[in-house]
């Protein structure tokens, strides 16, 4: 498979000025475009992203790191950047951190390597101060649903304490007072939020519950069955349940009719995200929308300017979630 060196020896040239013909620099004379043009077909060479990137530092790409884009929610934030950088004729790199320290610390560090003109980067496990590091080393890093002082004109995040206030306060309205919260067991700010929203809509209408009311599990479909059939086990009094995604809400749906408690009649459920299984579940969900599709479009309008150093607002973006009324929360039965 012939190299830029073989093109370069081909046609007479160096790999310098082989670089400049790819990348379209004005600095190319005619002459060499025509013998660089002419060996490269001779040789049936394709210039590469390393080629292009030789000369102007671009590798044309935008990077992005999710937790595991195999999860429809990461699906839509990749989408979005996709659609952005396609508008600014680039392409996307991406990388999946799992939600795992050492996995997220990989792909950044891969996507360094590779040049990528931006980055936006969802990361849940790295410390606050090692991003704060590499947005110092990247100018185009933004960081995507999450929020770091240090760096918070950077920072693209959703208000998740509000979103679950919301949530649980539309249950109290319908007359819900007995109200238990399945949460994620994972160690991230998120998590905490929510239930912290939870909290304090319970506080501000003199609602007093157990610790017992709030259950921990894996932020999935699974996770919302172990975790609502622990709560049953319990014999606990439940008129409604506030879960941390629409997957753990779509698993304490099913577990609550495989044990005859209809829902909404006898149980309210209200899920988080407003993702594709919120309409699909039999009732549907009420839920809260996560706007993660507009998030990530000014997430990578952001990188993109800082990356080529374009004046920005300097101040943190916070989008505010909103609720989405469907069929699984009622009125509480007198």
């Amino acid at each position: 498979m012939a190299t830029i060196k073989d093109v370069a020896k081909e046609a007479g040239v160096s790999i310098a000025t082989v670089s400049r013909v790819i990348n379209k620099s004005p600095k190319a004379s005619k002459k060499s475009i025509e013998s660089v043009n002419a060996a490269m077909q001779k040789l049936g060479y394709r210039p590469n992203a390393a080629a292009k990137a030789l000369v102007s530092q671009s590798t044309n790409t935008v990077g992005v790191l999710v937790g595991d884009v195999s999860d429809p929610f990461f699906g839509t934030l990749v989408k979005a950047v996709d659609t952005e950088a396609h508008k600014d004729n680039k392409h996307i790199l991406v990388g999946n951190g799992y939600h795992n320290e050492d996995e997220e610390r990989r792909a950044i560090e891969l996507l360094i390597n590779n040049r990528c003109d931006a980055l936006v980067v969802h990361s849940k496990a790295l410390p606050d101060q090692e991003l704060v590091d590499y947005a110092k080393e990247v100018k185009g890093l933004v960081i995507i649903n999450r929020h770091i002082p240090e760096i918070a004109s950077r920072c693209i995040s959703l208000d998740n304490h509000k979103g679950a206030y919301l949530a649980t306060e539309y249950l109290i309205r319908h007359g819900h007072k007995k109200i238990a919260c399945i949460a994620s067991n994972h160690e991230i700010e998120d998590a905490d939020e929510r239930v912290e929203g939870y909290l304090a809509a319970l506080k501000d209408n003199n609602i007093s519950l157990p610790k017992s009311y709030v259950e921990h599990s894996e932020p999935s479909s699974d996770g919302g069955e172990a975790a609502m059939t622990n709560l049953l086990t319990k014999s606990l009094d439940i008129d409604a349940v506030v879960a941390y995604n629409d997957y753990m809400a779509a698993g304490a749906l099913s577990i609550a009719m495989e044990n005859g408690i209809q829902v909404p009649e006898k149980m309210s459920i209200i899920g988080f995200d407003d993702g594709l299984i919120a309409r699909y579940t039999h009732p549907s969900l009420t839920t809260v929308r996560y706007p993660i599709q507009m998030m990530a479009e000014k997430a990578t309008r952001l990188a993109l300017s800082l990356a080529k150093s374009e004046p920005v607002e300097n101040e943190p973006v916070m989008f505010s979630p909103t609720l989405v009324r469907r069929d699984s929360v009622s009125k509480l039965a007198g």
